[in-house]
């Protein structure tokens, strides 16, 4: 590129470190990262006019005289003014007639490339050139005659005004504003398809159509709202120009839409006015050029910046070093703190995988829990996901699958986080990513990353938040879409994980409450759109979800609650004390204030606490910020259970989940898990502060408030998860000898029988194939006349003897109502063979089943077996 050139193209009015809008606000109520300024390059000039020139010999000097001859005819309008010709590689007189006409003008600047690189780099690099408080663009056609210049620049008069009608509005995938009607354009943009346009000499009907059907596929897919994204006729904010071309990539015909998409996701209202338009012949638009605009449309959508490709593949990095146990010994390797989610988990993917390649009903399955079987929809297999990881289970095994979810989920849903906060909260992404991380692997989040893959595999969560804030900011024509949207979103998260979604409406219906007691005017504002958009998202989800969720309530196994007592709340210490496998954690100390380590659901720190309140009392006038407090205050409040128990003293209060505890739904939910509800919002919090910390002055004060970070969030970074070795399946097991023992519609019985105790027999099928039952299992399903849940099977006289002398119990006299009592069970379990692996204790085991039996066992495959007679 030849000619004239800018400096500082930047510009600096690009979005950049500044915090964005409030999630449920218009984008021109908060930060936009930069807003422009008039004549802020000190240079004088008024108005640039930028003309991308290529093989127009013949049109080229009388547009430019046009332009020329308008602009002087009203010198005290447009004052100093400069025209900037963009020779793209014409093989004809094109720059020869541009260097005549810049003889004759001083104002008039020619840019010329050895190439023709296409209308977007042409543009770009007439824009990035220029001077103008202004910028125009226009075809060297001038298909829309000068004059139309005048009508776009009264818009963009500090005392302009337009119709709410005509602005660009809607929401499209890359904004989060509402109507503009307050604020003043930053571009006003000629259409051909308002109904004051006119046009004059029309295209011929298949260029015509084609090109509607463009600027419809445009409206779809990038910046919906606009009518008329290609019309060659656009009048700029200068600043804003300059920063939307210098971040624009494209070099096609596209660029019109990049443009307009990055003034979108700026927040920078744009406004479509009516012009005169008249097709003119020797046009450059090919009909092959719709499909590249496609092409490049498609790459505007798929396109990633650099720094976000960075921040993914840091989340992956962080998910494999936390999992780098599993995945270097995949065969042998169990995650030491799942107790025995793991062996029940890798038996979800695998059963789901074995009905899904039969075409068996994959809401039930008589494998476990034999012979009354399973209902699989009461309990938490994942469809959303078991079911499409089919093939990956089949090629390579439970193990590999569950290894997947953890790692990918892990970071899929820190991604979501992120690309959420980066559209909601904050435009500077290190902010950004720091607040996902928070979202993401949170303790308790790591906590659950042992053995609950439903609860760490959020990624639905913070695209369901944003389609319900996209109704709340929304106009009318955008809610049905919306609603339709969000309930699809809603019914695949069932699939994922029902008890996940039931806090995060918890959570989203808190925020909302708060925000409304923060801001009301806003409140009233969104709260139409949003019930309106609730209610078409029920309608589209509930009939994707009705006969599962029926299977699930009232089909074969299904029970009405699991009930975990009184006692399942968090201490208020537990929101000060680090979590076992944080960085500084005490494993000694942390399980003393949780159930177990899949349940560490609080376990923030006290550092992280005290910035928390450090940053509230700092930027506690934000409504966003009153929000997210009262989110975090009554959510973690609810989380300490029916009684709070204060610490240090016999003092037991009432807590307030004693109001939601016997409530359907909430019944079988474990209260302390509301406490994950303050991760994002934390996460939140975080963003924030770090956004308003890069922007301080001077520069110890940014040093000192990010210390203040690195040093409440290194406590409870994590660390890698330990794994144990595990059990070895029998050789009787895996070299199938068990089936000459197990006809069909008998059972392998293991002893003890697989409970959420002891569930390696899960895992001796999972890994076979599925070649026998189990009766027993780790599984939630009903119990006695009521079908109150519990966990496993319902537990008989025979399963219970067995587990006790597993566990070291006393070995009580074995009689003739033992072995009647025994009999029975076995028959109940339609028993085939009677298998005793390598376990501890196994001697007494030994000693039980011989004496229940009446016959010693016979060593097979690794393991002592019972072979059960038929009955013929």
């Amino acid at each position: 590129m030849g000619g004239r050139t800018r400096a500082g193209s930047g510009s600096g009015a690009g979005p950049g470190t500044g915090t964005g809008p409030d999630p449920v606000i218009p984008a021109g109520a908060g930060a936009d990262g930069g807003d422009g300024g008039s004549g802020g390059n000190g240079s004088g000039v008024e108005l640039t006019v930028v003309v991308p020139a290529y093989n127009e010999e013949r049109r080229l000097r009388p547009t430019l005289d046009a332009i020329c001859a308008h602009l002087r005819a009203d010198p005290e309008r447009w004052g100093d003014w400069e025209l900037i010709v963009v020779d793209d590689g014409s093989t004809d007189g094109t720059a020869a007639i541009a260097a005549r006409a810049a003889a004759d003008e001083p104002r008039i600047h020619v840019l010329t490339s050895d190439e023709n690189r296409g209308k977007g780099y042409a543009l770009r690099q007439g824009v990035l050139a220029s001077y103008g408080r202004r910028v125009l663009v226009t075809d060297a056609d001038l298909a829309t005659p000068i004059e139309e210049l005048d009508t776009l620049d009264a818009l963009l008069a500090p005392d302009g005004g337009v119709p709410d009608d005509e602005y660009s509005r809607g929401t499209d995938d890359e904004s989060s504003h509402g109507s503009y009607a307050d604020a003043a354009p930053a571009a006003a943009i000629g259409s051909r398809a308002l109904p004051d346009s006119r046009i004059g000499v029309r295209q011929r009907p298949l260029r015509e159509w084609l090109g509607r059907l463009g600027n419809r596929l445009i409206r779809l897919v990038a910046v919906r709202g606009i009518r008329d994204t290609q019309c060659g006729f656009k009048l700029f904010d200068g600043d804003k120009a300059r920063a939307a071309f210098a971040a624009s990539r494209l070099d096609g015909w596209g660029i019109d839409v990049e443009i307009l998409r990055h003034f979108r996701r700026a927040g920078w209202p744009v406004a479509e006015v009516p012009v005169r338009w008249s097709h003119q012949t020797g046009s450059k638009v090919r009909p092959a050029d719709y499909g590249r605009v496609l092409l490049e449309l498609l790459r505007l959508r798929t396109r990633t910046r650099p720094v976000d490709l960075a921040v993914a593949g840091l989340f992956l990095l962080a998910s494999v070093l936390l999992y780098q146990g599993l995945w270097t010994d995949l065969d042998r390797a169990y995650l030491a703190d799942s107790m025995q989610d793991q062996n029940q988990w890798e038996w979800f993917f695998a059963v789901t995988a074995d009905n899904v390649v039969n075409l068996r009903n994959p809401l039930f399955t008589t494998y476990q829990g034999y012979p009354d079987g399973v209902n699989l929809m009461a309990n938490t297999v994942m469809l959303g996901l078991s079911v499409p990881l089919t093939p990956v289970t089949l090629l390579f095994g439970p193990t590999v699958t569950w290894a997947l979810v953890l790692t990918l989920g892990l970071t899929g849903t820190a991604v979501a986080w992120y690309w959420l906060f980066v559209r909601r909260v904050t435009r500077l992404r290190p902010a950004a990513a720091l607040g996902a991380a928070l979202a993401a692997f949170a303790p308790p989040m790591m906590s659950h990353g042992t053995a609950h893959p439903n609860f760490l595999v959020l990624f639905m969560i913070p695209v369901i938040i944003d389609r319900a804030l996209r109704l709340c900011s929304g106009d009318g024509r955008r809610v049905v879409r919306d609603g339709v949207l969000l309930g699809l979103f809603a019914a695949y998260q069932i699939f994922l994980g029902e008890e996940p979604l039931l806090l995060a409406a918890m959570g989203m219906l808190l925020f909302a409450l708060a925000y409304a007691l923060a801001s009301p005017d806003v409140a009233r504002v969104a709260v139409r759109p949003l019930l309106r958009g609730l209610g078409v998202a029920l309608a589209v989800s509930l009939p994707l979800v009705a006969f599962p969720l029926y299977w699930q309530f009232f089909g074969p196994q299904s029970y009405h609650s699991v009930l975990h007592g009184d006692n399942a709340g968090n201490s208020p210490l537990a929101f000060l004390e680090f979590s076992g496998r944080a960085l500084l954690g005490d494993e000694t100390r942390a399980d003393t204030l949780a159930m177990n380590r899949t349940e560490q659901n609080a376990f923030y720190g006290w550092p992280l606490t005290a910035l928390a309140f450090g940053i509230v009392v700092w930027l506690g006038r934000s409504p966003l910020v009153k929000a997210l407090t009262g989110t975090v205050l009554v959510a973690a409040l609810l989380s300490m259970g029916q009684k709070i128990r204060i610490p240090f003293t016999d003092v037991v209060l009432p807590g307030p989940w004693r109001a939601l505890a016997h409530q359907p739904l909430f019944e079988s939910v474990i209260e302390s898990r509301v406490a994950m509800i303050c991760a994002p919002a934390l996460g939140v919090l975080i963003a924030l502060a770090v956004a308003r910390i890069a922007a301080l002055e001077p520069r110890a004060h940014r040093v000192v408030g990010l210390v203040a970070v690195a040093a409440a969030l290194l406590p409870i970074l994590p660390t890698p998860q330990p794994v144990r070795e595990r059990a070895e399946v029998p050789r009787f097991i895996t070299d199938g000898t068990y089936r000459h023992f197990v006809a069909e519609g008998e059972s392998v019985v293991p002893v003890p029988l697989p409970s959420p105790a002891e569930a390696d027999a899960l895992h001796w099928q999972s890994s076979t194939g599925f070649g026998f039952s189990v009766p027993g299992g780790y599984f939630n399903g009903p119990w006695g006349p009521d079908r109150m849940g519990i966990y496993g099977a319902s537990p008989r006289y025979t399963s219970n003897l067995l587990r006790d002398v597993r566990y070291g119990g006393r070995i009580p006299d074995i009689g003739t109502s033992w072995r009647e009592q025994a009999k029975l069970d076995l028959a109940f379990w339609k028993a085939g063979v009677v298998v005793l692996a390598p376990q501890d204790n196994d001697e007494a085991l030994y000693e039980v089943v011989s004496k229940l039996l009446g016959r010693p066992g016979e060593r097979m495959g690794g393991a002592w077996v019972w072979d059960m007679p038929r009955a013929r």
